[in-house]
């Protein structure tokens, strides 16, 4: 019998779905609800399909779970113009510097590899890092790279460790997975999404 992608791909998300650690999810729900005890701001950043998981979490942080959050890349016209006039690199921290990020507030990465000067790949975000850091602020995540900037450097990061050949979509899809866990959390969650909301038990 051939083993199909389909087959490979669905088993790798069982064995990914199993290897996460709750006491970790757990912990990542402590320091967002002192997070949002303190009045602290949450900044969500992501490139590429991070950039896209930035918009939606945001929604759902604020929405469901009342943080005050934001994502730098829901601000394309401020984003391309600082792209254009001071370079990619800086764009990230330049925004968090602007919105005066401090030690009350946190700073929530999805990044595939964490980021990497050595091979010059998310250094936006290895340079939001850095300030957070400067400033105190908390550092969550989630990662596929226990190796780059953002593992070395959250309080808390997720890593997902998938095959090799699958990485970046799997990772992609459990950052999804894991801030929805966060989210519907009943230490986070202020209300329930709609459809849980209207749906009989």
């Amino acid at each position: 019998m051939v083993y199909t992608h389909s087959e490979k791909y669905f088993d790798a998300v069982a064995e990914l779905a199993q290897a996460v650690d709750g006491d970790e999810i757990d912990a990542m729900v402590a320091g967002l609800v002192d997070l949002r005890e303190r009045g602290g701001r949450l900044f969500v950043l992501g490139v590429g399909g991070g950039a896209g998981h930035a918009s939606h979490a945001v929604n759902d942080f604020r929405k469901l779970c009342a943080i005050e959050s934001y994502a730098p890349t829901d601000n394309v016209s401020e984003l391309t113009a600082r792209t254009n006039d001071d370079g990619w690199e800086t764009t990230f921290r330049a925004w968090l510097t602007v919105s005066r990020l401090s030690a009350n507030d946190a700073v929530f990465v999805f990044s595939v590899g964490g980021g990497s000067r050595e091979h010059d790949v998310s250094v936006n975000l290895i340079s939001a890092l850095d300030l957070a850091h400067e400033v105190g602020a908390s550092i969550y995540g989630v990662v596929g790279s226990p190796g780059g900037a953002l593992a070395q450097q959250a309080d808390i990061a997720i890593l997902i460790e998938p095959p090799p050949n699958l990485r970046t979509p799997l990772v992609e899809s459990f950052q999804a997975v894991v801030w929805h866990a966060l989210v519907s959390h009943p230490e986070l969650a202020i209300q329930p999404g709609h459809w849980e909301s209207i749906t009989p038990e």
